[in-house]
């Protein structure tokens, strides 16, 4: 699989570093030379159809191309005064690459287009600014990129006493798997300086240093440079070994768009990617390419039968027979709006307000469906259905959310779900259907993602890999079960219906019921069946006193689901490798994340939603998949397709934090590493197997032999002095994580916050991490019942979260101590108004508009009370202060020479952007700093101006809930803003 990694990962230190840019970008020019691969497409023929940014495309086909190197053709094209262009390429003859329909968008300088891929290099020479030394002395480098996956690697270098070339560089050539290889001319030099990229934005420069390299062969592997070493490609043989023919392509058409899915291909190296042909409509013949099993292809014509074959690629660029044809037939055009771009600013900027969209506002009573627990839960009595809150209800309050002062919305997943109680979204059953009890006309999740986007808010969808319903995952494996009509169970188990497809929304009109079961069952044992004793009864009884059935429950140990799709064993240890590789209840099918049609149904899936344009993603129960999958399989995907579809900008700043269930109040889960929170946030150490089943073991044993002792350090959330530096990044996975040893020790605000500090050290970057004191699954100390600590210890909460690193984040109706107390979960026993997942739409009724974050311009009914209460107000002007300093929002921060019980200082530099902001925080009590920057600190709660002199300042208790903010007053753009808002219940 191709792999993009977050743009920045390998470039925090860079600016460190002579001759790199801050950012990534090509040269600066008027103009571009956009190479493009061909040894996968073989066309006669390359033309570009392209249009200059604000400007007119070209006569269709386009211009030609000409040869530039094997396997490349170019074209150099200037653009005036624009920034950039869109461009597809085509044969002359009709066939087509449009970058699976929304068209490739390319920047100026040197620019490749490899399988869909787009980076800054020059494939074929020097990119026009290699250093001219005097011939002479020669250099041969070899960078392994095993570890960072990329698929493009450029040089950037200087001979001793040089120049650097202009970046990105030089591209370099694949020389064997694993290895890419340049040579240079040092002229009279006999050493010189390099650092890597992969012309996307992501930088390796040795953490800042550089790589100090000689004269003649060195390698450069997980930064160690070894010189005069041995060529790691002595006695390859070129791969002309082709991926074996996809098998089992299918078409299934939803809508204007069409869903193909196949077996994954074989080959004696590895299968990179796969080149998708389609045709049929007014468009011709187009070519697309995936990382996946599974191709979305959208935005189709109506009533339009399409045909598509599939062909494999490996790394060396065979490409493998097509497979079968397998077509499908579009439907009408359902009124969808179109996706709108992820936000795509930094996400520590974006306090998150936390929903379970079902339970939050009623926006259309028509979707509202009870389930099959309705009486029984007691649901019925209180006329309030589990699905009772939809996204119409969720986009009326934004409006709400944004007055709070929240910039981001975190949703509880939004697939079609199958259960008795299914409400919350953690039982998917098709991943690739939004749930239409949560839809409406006008107000689809595409729309709730672009009236958020329109606000300025982000959505963050909470999505599972972990685990399917009970009854499976539609397009990937289904169980039938045992199930008979008889006088015991006909009440149970629907007719089966012919044509009738459940979609959690439509009523059966036989059953009458919309949780219809009758696709699901079957007496006959069916073909295939591998569940063994199939319908022979148990000798148990279900509490009415009637006959259980083998095969009748799914299990996991039944033999019900294969091991292709499914884990087969129960968990038993919470701390054990069984957590990763078992169920953890009956109604969570584990998901065998091993294996590769698992793999790419969940990729699949949710790059559907990346195209959406959501801004992240919270990944529940991320603990129990192995951190390997996580770093070579589903992180580097998500980051590969925000790329793709958006650009490295968005992928950049796209935010996934991780559920790691680390319920305890210790540093590291019960001594376990691998099921430690941090632990998720870094890259894996070694290589292991490449075969990911083995892979999972040897990195879980490997990580469990090194224990606690032995884990990587890290000061990226943390001050040199008062002096801000550069975090590096080299060696982050790309998960964030919630942190859930605040969350867990916030019986008191000072003890998660001394909790929270001693754990920054083994976290990559504390400053990502999402801070919260409760949720719908636990409160602090893993209690069962929403946070009961009382108005002032909330207040106190707050003011810690807002000011302190970490994003802070609120479960809904927190803003007014809604439910405190109550249990949060009950199941189908007891009824969900009486728990901490009631409906909270009756706070909201009215009207609200806000004119700014935290800024009510006004409102009416019901919500202009709620937004009345003490902690919502204090909410509005904690969010004002927050997003007024800079530093609270990015900064590290140290207690260095403080005095105080939650005291700390924060800082945040931007050269780029010309951001320096310096601020002393103290909650509750007082505090005494000493050793800082003389200078005028201004309280953005007061107004109080402070002048030092000697580098200590001190500061007065404000009291229980209410906190001082002291920003150092740089003036300019970085003056203090003095006092931010109007004194509130706590902030006075």
């Amino acid at each position: 699989m191709v792999t993009c990694l977050l743009a920045g990962l390998l470039s925090s230190a860079m600016a460190q570093a002579a001759g790199v840019p801050s950012q990534v970008t090509a040269t600066a020019s008027n103009s571009v030379t956009v190479f493009y691969y061909t040894k996968t497409s073989n066309w006669s023929r390359y033309l570009i159809h392209y249009a200059p940014t604000g400007g007119a495309w070209t006569t269709v086909p386009g211009v030609a191309m000409e040869a530039a190197c094997t396997d490349w053709v170019k074209r150099t094209i200037d653009l005036g005064t624009a920034t950039g262009l869109a461009a597809t390429f085509n044969n002359g003859s009709g066939t087509w690459d449009n970058n699976g329909g929304n068209n490739y968008a390319l920047g100026t300088g040197t620019i490749t287009v490899k399988d869909g891929v787009i980076a800054h290099s020059d494939p074929c020479g020097d990119g026009g600014t290699t250093p001219s030394p005097t011939p002479g002395t020669q250099a041969t480098v070899f960078y392994s990129t095993r570890t960072v996956g990329w698929s493009t690697v450029n040089l950037h270098w200087q001979p001793a006493g040089g120049a650097w070339t202009t970046p990105p560089g030089t591209g370099m050539e694949a020389a064997c798997p694993g290895w890419f290889k340049r040579t240079v001319d040092l002229g009279t030099a006999t050493g010189w300086t390099a650092t890597f990229n992969n012309g996307s934005g992501t930088w390796d420069n040795n953490n800042g240093s550089n790589y100090a390299l000689r004269a003649g062969v060195s390698t450069v592997k997980d930064r160690v440079v070894t010189a005069n070493a041995a060529d790691p490609c002595a006695g390859y043989q070129p791969d002309t070994t082709a991926p074996s023919t996809p098998t089992g392509v299918a078409a299934s058409a939803d809508g204007v768009a069409v869903v193909l899915m196949w077996e994954p291909s074989t080959d004696n190296v590895g299968v990179t990617g796969y080149q998708i042909t389609r045709t049929g409509g007014s468009r011709g013949t187009v070519v697309a390419n995936t990382g996946s099993t599974v191709y979305s292809d959208a935005n189709l014509e109506p009533n339009t039968r399409y045909a598509y074959t599939v062909r494999a690629l490996d790394a060396a660029g065979n490409v493998s027979a097509a497979s079968a044809t397998a077509s499908a037939t579009t439907g009408e055009a359902p009124p969808v709006a179109d996706a709108t771009a992820p936000i795509g600013t930094d996400p520590r900027k974006d306090p998150i307000y936390f929903v379970l969209t079902a339970r939050f506002n009623d926006g259309d009573s028509s979707n509202n469906r009870g389930g099959s627990q309705h009486v029984r839960s007691g649901n019925a009595a209180n006329d309030d259905p589990m699905f009772r809150g939809d996204f119409k209800g969720l986009i009326q309050k934004l409006d709400y959310i944004k007055g709070l002062g929240f910039s981001a919305v975190w949703i509880t997943p939004v697939v079609l779900n199958r259960s008795d109680y299914d409400y919350h979204g953690y039982h998917g059953w098709d991943f690739y259907r939004v749930d239409p009890r949560l839809e409406s006309a006008g107000a689809s999740y595409q729309d709730l993602i672009n009236a958020a986007h329109a606000k300025g808010m982000k959505i963050y969808q909470d999505v599972v890999y972990n685990h399917s319903s009970r009854w499976g995952a539609e397009g990937l494996f289904t169980p039938t079960v045992y199930g008979v009509r008889d006088n015991q169970w006909s009440w149970y188990y629907d007719a089966k219906q012919e044509g009738f497809e459940y979609d959690g929304l439509t009523v059966d009109p036989a059953s009458g019921k919309s949780y219809y079961n009758g696709d699901l069952w079957s007496t006959t044992e069916p073909a295939g069946n591998t569940c063994l004793n199939w319908g022979r009864p148990t000798g148990a009884f279900s509490p009415e006193g009637y006959t259980i059935y083998n095969c009748q429950w799914p299990s996991p140990t039944s033999g019900m689901f294969p091991k292709q799709y499914y884990h087969n064993c129960w968990l038993g240890n919470w701390e054990g490798e069984d957590s990763r590789s078992c169920w953890l209840h009956d109604d969570l099918a584990d998901l065998n994340t091993e294996s590769a049609v698992v793999q790419n149904y969940l990729i699949g899936a949710y790059n559907k939603y990346i195209d959406m344009g959501v801004d992240g993603f919270r990944v529940d129960t991320a603990v129990h998949v192995s951190r390997v999958m996580w770093n070579r399989h589903f992180l580097p995907a998500i980051y590969e397709r925000v790329t793709r579809t958006w650009g490295a900008d968005k992928a950049a700043n796209f935010f996934v934090f991780g559920e790691v269930g680390a319920f305890v109040n210790d540093k590291w889960n019960r001594g376990s590493v691998n099921h430690s929170a941090q632990f998720f946030t870094w890259k894996d150490r070694q290589e292991y197997s490449a075969d990911d089943a083995t892979a999972v073991l040897e990195g879980y044993n490997h990580e469990n032999n090194l224990g606690t002792g032995n884990q990587p350090t890290s000061t990226n959330a943390f001050l040199n002095g008062n002096s801000y530096h550069a975090p590096d990044h080299s060696r982050f996975s790309g998960m964030n994580i919630i942190d859930m040893r605040m969350h867990m020790n916030f019986g008191s605000a000072q003890n998660a916050f001394w909790n929270g500090k001693d754990s920054d050290d083994s976290t990559n970057d504390a400053t990502y991490n999402v801070v919260y004191v409760d949720s719908h699954d636990y409160g602090p100390n893993k209690s069962g019942e929403r946070y009961t600590g009382g108005t002032d210890a909330w207040a106190e909460n707050m003011s810690l979260m807002w000011t302190f690193r970490g994003i802070p984040t609120l479960y809904y109706g927190s803003e007014i101590e809604f439910q405190a107390g109550k249990r949060i979960d009950c199941g189908p026993t007891c009824p969900l108004a009486t728990t901490g997942r009631a409906y909270y739409g009756d706070h909201v009724a009215g009207s609200v508009t806000a004119s700014d974050f935290g800024v009510v311009s006004s409102a009416s009914g019901q919500v202009a009370d709620t937004l009345q209460q003490p902690l919502a107000q204090h909410l509005q002007r904690l969010n004002q202060i927050r997003r007024a300093v800079p530093a609270l929002q990015m900064g590290q921060y140290s207690t260095e020479g403080i005095s105080g019980e939650m005291a700390f200082k924060r800082r945040y530099t931007d050269a780029a952007s010309g951001v320096d902001s310096f601020a002393l925080v103290t909650v509750t009590g007082s505090a005494t700093y000493t050793g800082i920057p003389n200078g005028t600190y201004v309280d953005a709660v007061t107004g109080d101006r402070r002048t030092v002199t000697n580098g200590t300042l001190s500061v007065a208790a404000p009291g229980k809930g209410n906190l001082r903010v002291y920003v150092l007053d740089l003036g300019g753009a970085n003056a203090a803003p003095g006092r931010i808002g109007t004194p509130g219940p706590y902030l006075k």
